[in-house]
């Protein structure tokens, strides 16, 4: 009955964000990239994770994880309000230009490896329904995703992929809610019976909980890409999407922890990179099938669309002397190395890393931005920025991952 329920829960959803009115709706268009950007971040491992390492406390670490996504979506909302103030990004004073040119590297690097991220996830998902449920074959797919999307990109480019986006989000975020029902009447039952749990944190003392939330960064990260859509979008709506995806994305991530951590025991979550599909069977024998489906979808989207990003941002900077396809060549040969030399977990860790080096930068633009402004309290405003700056650099030195 309860997987009846998933389904119907599902299609209600999918067919809902079918509805013209909603689907060509500009503001939803434009916060549909930065929410599937988030939401496919992190929505397949936060739960296990937070669950097993942080016990009771998670839904804590969960709210914290968003609230430092929203004070850095922050300091990108004011970015892009202060290039729509100055006319345009060429007109802002030279040292915020030359930190801006920084960011913008450090995005382009940050991409390539949340591309090996969103794809050693993909080969995972991919096998892990299956008879070669192994590391290796789960390398051997990560592998040939990456030469499919290679080919397609040094040939015919990413136009013909990039409707796929639009489509994976609406199967994402259906199937997202379809879970949340699963996993509320499933949390339900254990309130009704006097079951739910509150188990003991077994990361490593406090500073071992803060660094490994730090590691945990880029599964929250994704708001950014609104700073990015000037071209369709203009920057009231971008400013409007970010805010509404970032609120939207918290919801969700917050029910989904909460119904979460307190209906699984630690010792019941094995720590692995599908555990998620393991939990959910015991939910309804509906979801997994559900999750992978959603997983493979997600992934091979936010993979193509930050690879043609990265592409696209080096041939920006350098005023295309360097063309998208070296580029791409680059990332996926970077992206094999990592599939095959460093695991999982340790790719999280270092997009987190590369990510909150790129809102550190993004901060510092605001600060300075901000000590220029001859506004009533933006001084006190830059002062803020600037301790985000120094929050993203310490993020950068010591988040760890999982282990």
């Amino acid at each position: 009955m309860l997987s009846i329920s998933i389904l119907v829960a599902t299609i209600v959803v999918a067919v809902i964000l079918l509805l013209p009115r909603i689907a060509n709706a500009t503001l939803w268009r434009a916060t549909t990239t930065p929410l599937a950007s988030i939401i496919g971040s992190g929505f397949l491992i936060l739960g296990p994770i937070l669950s097993e390492h942080y016990g009771g406390y998670a839904p804590l670490v969960m709210a914290a994880l968003c609230l430092c996504a929203y004070l850095f979506g922050g300091a990108i909302r004011y970015n892009i309000a202060a290039i729509k103030a100055a006319s345009g990004e060429d007109r802002r004073p030279g040292l915020e230009v030359h930190l801006e040119t920084a960011a913008s590297w450090t995005l382009s690097f940050a991409y390539v490896i949340s591309v090996a991220y969103y794809l050693n996830l993909f080969g995972e998902f991919a096998v892990s329904l299956t008879p070669f449920d192994q590391k290796f074959y789960a390398e051997c797919v990560t592998s040939a995703v990456f030469v499919v999307i290679l080919g397609v990109g040094l040939t015919k480019g990413f136009k013909a992929l990039e409707r796929m986006e639009q489509i994976s989000v609406g199967i994402k975020l259906a199937i997202i809610a379809g879970l949340l029902v699963g996993l509320g009447v499933y949390f339900y039952d254990h309130v009704q019976a006097g079951e739910l749990v509150h188990a003991t944190p077994t990361v490593d003392g406090w500073w071992g909980a803060i660094t490994l939330g730090f590691g945990l960064i880029v599964t929250v990260q994704g708001f950014e890409t609104s700073r990015y859509l000037k071209e369709e979008y203009d920057a009231r709506t971008r400013i409007r999407s970010m805010h509404l995806a970032q609120w939207l994305s918290t919801g969700i991530y917050m029910a989904y922890i909460v119904f979460m951590a307190y209906v699984f025991e630690p010792s019941e979550i094995e720590m692995t990179e599908t555990a998620i599909i393991d939990m959910m069977a015991v939910v309804a024998p509906i979801l997994p099938g559900l999750l992978v489906a959603a997983a493979l979808s997600a992934q091979f989207s936010a993979a193509v669309a930050d690879t043609s990003g990265s592409g696209g941002l080096v041939a920006e900077l350098t005023r295309n002397r360097i063309k998208p396809q070296p580029a791409y060549a680059l990332l996926c040969g970077i992206g094999l190395l990592l599939t095959w030399t460093v695991d999982l977990f340790e790719i999280i860790s270092y997009a987190s890393r590369a990510f909150a080096a790129y809102y550190a930068v993004q901060s510092l633009i605001a600060a300075a931005t901000a000590w220029h402004a001859d506004k009533r309290g933006h001084k006190l405003l830059a002062a803020g920025f600037l301790l985000l700056a120094i929050l993203g650099a310490v993020i950068v030195i010591f988040g760890r991952p999982v282990e």
